[in-house]
């Protein structure tokens, strides 16, 4: 259809012609340009089909050619027998673009002998392979044929012949036997494949030669797509069959979470995708889904890991005895868990010896016992007779006798052996029935070719509406053309399967026996059951500790009432009561904080928890900074008048104000207060709950303790503490070494400074080491407890009683009751504080004095006992010295070192 514009060509110039799509070139392919202008065989020519004369001749019959003339490609002839006579074959015969025609010669036969006239159907049978199906299969259809071949009331003017092959359930060996199908004669009216893969092959090249595609044995959930497939019909159900049975038995025994495993090939991960889209629809999940190629191992031990309790298996036979081998060695069974497999293994397939493996039957048969199967109800359990007047029994026991004997376990595709024999008589019933409608259109089932298509429609419509009673029960297609059947549910009881109910797809009825291994004690559950149980505090722990700070709390009020009461005596005024008073208050609020501590989920709702962490912190807190604030503005300002040792008299004469006191006790509560307060606006306390290692409790249950603990927290709760525990330590260190420092001072201004700081002390220590010990054993809440709390009552305790015990003891055992006024209206005395005061500075001075004196008297000796030998060592240098010398010595205080210094002079 292409030219060039060219003018002028040269001698001897060379075309070549090519044709575009699959058209056929008719005359040479290049033609060469010669001298005089013209090019070499420029004749054209079509290329004919051969025999002419003979396929346009038709005994009994005759021969209509179009177009008229010689046959060239696109030339058809139509045939057609005279009266009285019948056309067996083709009616109409296509020259094709090679020269041949599409189809055989027909013949035209005398209607008495047209009896015989023949539709053949192609079928691939495994005879060997992944599925030797085949085994059994195809003498159950040649059976088939065989009945319905005697049946004058089906197809009477018809014989259905069977052309077979061996697939071996290999797609590439079914391609090859596909093309000797297609393309050998006689015509195949329909094709019969089994197994998943070479159906899948035959269905998807079947639609290019206008052929129906009816299955025995192909269970792909793929073959359901009518877009990719849409002459393909199956007796043998759909995988995903199984799917809606397994769902019923889920929701049956309460199961909301299952696993899979499944080997790696398309049937298998069809069905399982039906099977997710179908849990997912009730509700159900599949937390694990494992898949392997040949070794199971890993996907059997994910299982055990992610604690997979109710487990879908989806793997061919020799898979499964690999996959239990596994299950065996990893403990994977038992009454803990349920496997459920595909029903279609043979009965003793896990008592097979596999050299695959290398368990033993014992340990098979341990590691299957309890599982369940779905399997499609391939014979009919029910005695009635179906259209082929036979019932399964006298079908299987037909079958038998065909096998010569052969043991059915060992025959592979036994079980299908009734979908192969009904799918004959669909076959069979489909054709029967587009006899009338293709006669009244002029046409006959002899007439089909590959590009007939109306005879196919026909076919399809009636395999499609297709319903009767057959050896494996009632054969019907669905809107995909897969079977619908009834499923069989067993399960494996003492090494033999047990029915345990039915399951009808159509009608969505479970029938249930009653006879399941878990009757009274129930199905397992689909989860190890795992049992949040708080952790609450040790209530004999809390009422101890609760009796101590309730008893400090009122050693608290004892003390803090006699400091009040005693505040006008001069013992009790010079220790600053004040401040005194604000100790033993903290030391309250510190007890009494005690309680929130011990409080948790097991007193208050969680919703009122909150309050007490706030309690907890601000208690605690200010206890803090009143008792230990007070005490250490006491040591603070001790050290800042009396310990310096140039100023030490002048500050002695100083007056202590007690404001300076009470403003810096001021100063560290305000701190402490506005650092609570922002930590609480910014960062507010609330409940966090945490979560430790599930713990197994020591009965046989499938149960595990998920142990819980409440906190106080806050988001950044590191963050905070860091902050308040370095100000607190930083406190603690300086409170410690002002005690230290200030140990040796004596003054009457603040009178129990000493105690003061052996409180510090005390109270320090029990900070600084029951801070980090109590986070780092926040986990454990008694012990958490017991060291926070015991820690503040000790520090409490310890506080009271050394800054008010000796105080009380001192008024008791002098009598020091009365105030100073009180002491001068009894006595008489004109005493002021000032007398009272120079009193006990004569009594100091006199003290020093006598130390002094002793001191002179001890020098004094040292000083004669060294004039002695000084006085022998001058004898000796007189005595033996020639020479003039002089010795020059001076004396000062300090006793023997001196003397050991001259002595190294001389």
């Amino acid at each position: 259809g292409l030219t060039q514009d060219v003018q002028i060509l040269p001698v001897d110039y060379e075309i070549e012609y090519i044709c575009r799509g699959n058209r056929v070139i008719v005359g040479p392919k290049v033609r060469k340009c010669l001298p005089n202008g013209t090019w070499t065989d420029i004749t054209q020519h079509s290329r004919c089909c051969k025999s002419f004369l003979v396929w346009t001749s038709l005994e009994n019959g005759r021969v209509t050619v179009k177009p008229p003339g010689p046959p060239v490609e696109g030339t058809v002839l139509h045939y057609s027998c005279h009266a009285g006579f019948i056309l067996e074959g083709r009616n109409i015969s296509h020259c094709t673009k090679l020269g041949k025609w599409d189809a055989p010669k027909p013949t035209c036969l005398c209607e008495s002998l047209s009896h015989d006239k023949k539709l053949y159907i192609g079928a691939l049978f495994p005879m060997s392979g992944g599925w030797p199906g085949g085994q059994a299969c195809m003498p159950s259809a040649q059976m088939a044929l065989d009945l319905v071949n005697n049946r004058s009331d089906i197809l009477p003017d018809y014989e259905l012949e069977l052309i077979h092959y061996d697939s071996m359930c290999d797609p590439g060996e079914a391609t090859k036997l596909l093309y000797d199908l297609l393309y050998t004669e006689p015509i195949k009216i329909v094709l019969m494949p089994g197994c998943s893969g070479v159906s899948t092959l035959v269905a998807e090249a079947a639609r290019m030669w206008n052929l129906i595609v009816l299955s025995y044995g192909s269970s792909s959930p793929a073959l359901s797509n009518r877009q990719r497939f849409p002459t393909f019909f199956r007796t043998h159900p759909s995988a995903t069959l199984h799917n809606p049975t397994r769902v019923q038995l889920f929701q049956k025994w309460k199961w909301t979470r299952i696993a899979t495993i499944q080997q790696t090939t398309e049937v298998f991960t069809s069905t399982l995708d039906d099977l997710e889209q179908r849990t997912k629809e009730a509700g159900i999940e599949i937390s694990v889904r494992q898949s392997f190629l040949t070794d199971p191992a890993v996907a059997v031990k994910n299982l055990k890991r992610q604690d997979a309790r109710i487990i879908v298996g989806l793997f061919y036979e020799t898979e499964a005895r690999k996959v239990f081998c596994e299950v065996f060695k990893e403990k994977l069974y038992g009454k803990k868990y349920v496997w459920f497999l595909i029903g279609w293994y043979a009965d003793n397939w896990f008592k097979i010896k596999d050299p695959a493996i290398n368990c033993t039957v014992e340990n098979m048969t341990e590691a299957v016992e309890g599982h369940v199967t779905t399997e499609i109800v391939m014979l009919n359990p029910e005695t009635v007779r179906g259209v082929s007047n036979m019932t399964s029994q006298e079908f299987l026991a037909a079958l038998m006798s065909r096998l010569g004997g052969k043991n059915p376990e060992e025959t592979g595709g036994f079980q299908e052996a009734p979908l192969a024999y009904d799918a004959v008589w669909a076959l069979a019933l489909a054709l029967n029935k587009t006899v009338a409608p293709l006669k009244a259109k002029g046409r006959r089932l002899e007439d089909f070719n590959y590009n007939n298509h109306d005879i196919t429609s026909e076919i399809y419509r009636a395999l499609n509406t297709s319903s009767f009673e057959g050896v494996s029960g009632q054969v019907v297609f669905d809107a995909q053309g897969s079977r619908m059947a009834m499923t069989l549910i067993e399960q494996l009881q003492g090494g033999s399967y047990k029915k345990i109910g039915y399951y009808d797809s159509s009608q969505k009825n479970l029938s249930w026996f009653g006879n399941d291994v878990w009757i009274g004690a129930g199905p397992p559950a689909d989860r190890t059951v795992v049992i949040e149980e708080y952790r609450f505090l040790s209530q004999k722990l809390f009422a101890a500790v609760s009796v101590f700070a309730g008893l400090g709390i009122l050693l608290g009020i004892v003390c803090l009432t006699f400091n009040i009461y005693n505040g006008s005596v001069r013992y009790i005024q010079n220790s600053q009561p004040y401040l005194n008073n604000m100790t033993a208050v903290g030391c309250m609020m510190a007890l009494a904080a005690v309680f929130p501590l011990g409080i948790d989920g097991h007193h208050v709702h969680r919703s009122q928890f909150p309050v007490v962490c706030q309690f907890r912190l601000w208690l605690l807190g200010l206890g803090f900074s009143l008792a230990y604030g007070s005490m250490f503005t006491k040591i603070w300002w001790v050290h800042t008048l009396f310990t310096k040792k140039d100023e030490k008299k002048e500050k002695k004469k100083q007056h202590l104000e007690p404001w300076k006191l009470y403003a810096t006790v001021g100063v560290l509560l305000a701190i402490d207060f506005l650092s609570l307060m922002i930590w609480q606006i910014v960062d507010p306390l609330h409940i966090t709950v945490e979560k430790f290692t599930k713990e197994a409790p020591k009965e046989d249950l499938d149960v595990l303790i998920q142990p819980l603990l409440e906190h106080c927290s806050s988001e950044k709760m590191n963050t905070w503490l860091g902050v308040v525990y370095g100000y607190k330590g930083l406190l603690l260190l300086l409170g410690i070494f002002l005690a230290y420092e200030t140990k040796s001072v004596s003054t009457e201004k603040i009178n129990d400074h000493r105690a003061v700081g052996m409180a510090i002390y005390n109270v320090a220590v029990l900070c600084l080491i029951t801070a980090p010990v109590t986070m780092i054993l926040s986990s454990q809440q008694d012990a958490s407890f017991a060291f926070a709390s015991l820690a503040v009552v000790f520090s409490a305790y310890i506080t009271l009683v050394v800054l008010f015990v000796p105080k009380m003891r001192r008024l008791i055992t002098r009598g020091e009751w009365q105030s100073e006024q009180q002491d001068t209206l009894k006595t008489g005395s004109s005493t002021n504080n000032n007398d009272e005061e120079k009193s006990r500075q004569l009594e100091r001075e006199n003290r020093e004095l006598q130390k002094i004196i002793q001191e002179v008297k001890t020098l004094y000796t040292e000083h004669y006992i060294l004039l002695l030998l000084l006085n022998m060592h001058i004898q000796l240098l007189d005595t033996y010295c020639t020479f003039p010398y002089q010795l020059t010595f001076s004396v000062r205080p300090g006793g023997r070192r001196c003397i050991i210094l001259i002595f190294s002079d001389i």
